[in-house]
């Protein structure tokens, strides 16, 4: 199992952090995924454009690297 992280600019509440997870959480390969207000570690076998563009498909104005 790979880790990654993400870094995010921009996030400002709770639900946007709960939208982000369930985001990232809906990603096959994706086996976990610990999400704040300034980046994720996600545990699985997912590539990273693919949780980059899921968290940007929210059009939430949240900057991810």
């Amino acid at each position: 199992m790979a880790q990654q992280s993400l870094t995010f600019q921009g996030v400002k509440n709770a639900d946007q952090v709960n939208k982000i997870t369930t985001a990232l959480m809906m990603l096959d390969g994706v086996d976990s995924a610990e999400v704040g207000r300034h980046g994720a570690d996600v545990d699985g076998r997912v590539k990273r454009e693919a949780l980059i563009a899921a968290v940007e498909k929210l059009k939430l104005g949240v900057s991810v690297s």
